[in-house]
C-alpha cells in the first residue's frame, strides 16, 4: 500500500506541476495517476513515507536561499572577471572532497556546484566531486572544500538526517 501511495502521489504531484493548479486538472490528473499508479506499481522501486514531506519543505526553507545567494555572488565574481580583463584567472580540475554519504545528498550538492557561475562538477565520486573552477586557489582539498561547497555540505547534511 506504502509503495502504491508513493507511486501516486509521484504521478500526481508531477501531473500538477505540468498541468496546472484548477479542480479541473487535479482530478483528471488524479484519476490518470490512479490508474497508472495501479498499472506501473509492482515496475517501481521506491516508497516513502510522511516524513519526506517535513524534508522537503526544509529544503526548500533552507537551502533554496543558500543556494539562490552562493549563485548571485558567484554571478557578480564571474561578471566582474569578464568584464575586468586585469583580473585574474587559474583554471584547474580540482577534487573537493564530501562528507556527505547518501546519493541524493551528492547529486544536490553536484548540481548546485555546476549551477553556481565560475565551476562545473565533472564527475562525483565516493569521497569527493571533480569540479573545473575558473579560480582555483588553494593547494588542499580542505581548501576547495571551503571554498567550493562547505556551506552546501552543512546544510545538506542537516537535511540527510
Amino acid at each position: 500500500m506504502k509503495k502504491f501511495l508513493s507511486t501516486f502521489l509521484v504521478l500526481w504531484l508531477t501531473w500538477m506541476l505540468l498541468a496546472g493548479f484548477s479542480a479541473e486538472e487535479a482530478i483528471l490528473g488524479g484519476a490518470a495517476s490512479l490508474i497508472l499508479a495501479l498499472i506501473i506499481v509492482r515496475f517501481v522501486p521506491f516508497s516513502f513515507g510522511i516524513g519526506i514531506v517535513w524534508q522537503a519543505i526544509r529544503f526548500v526553507v533552507i537551502y533554496i536561499p543558500l543556494f539562490l545567494y552562493k549563485m548571485v555572488l558567484s554571478n557578480i565574481d564571474v561578471a566582474y572577471r569578464v568584464l575586468s580583463p586585469k583580473m585574474p584567472i587559474n583554471p584547474r580540475i580540482v577534487k573537493v572532497p564530501t562528507n556527505l554519504k547518501g546519493d541524493v545528498a551528492k547529486l544536490i550538492l553536484a548540481n548546485s556546484i555546476t549551477l553556481t557561475p565560475g565551476t562545473l562538477s565533472l564527475d562525483v565520486e565516493d569521497d569527493g566531486v571533480l569540479v573545473h573552477w575558473i579560480n582555483a586557489s588553494g593547494e588542499t582539498g580542505e581548501e576547495y572544500q571551503n571554498k567550493i561547497s562547505r556551506e552546501f555540505e552543512t546544510v545538506l547534511g542537516r537535511l540527510e538526517k
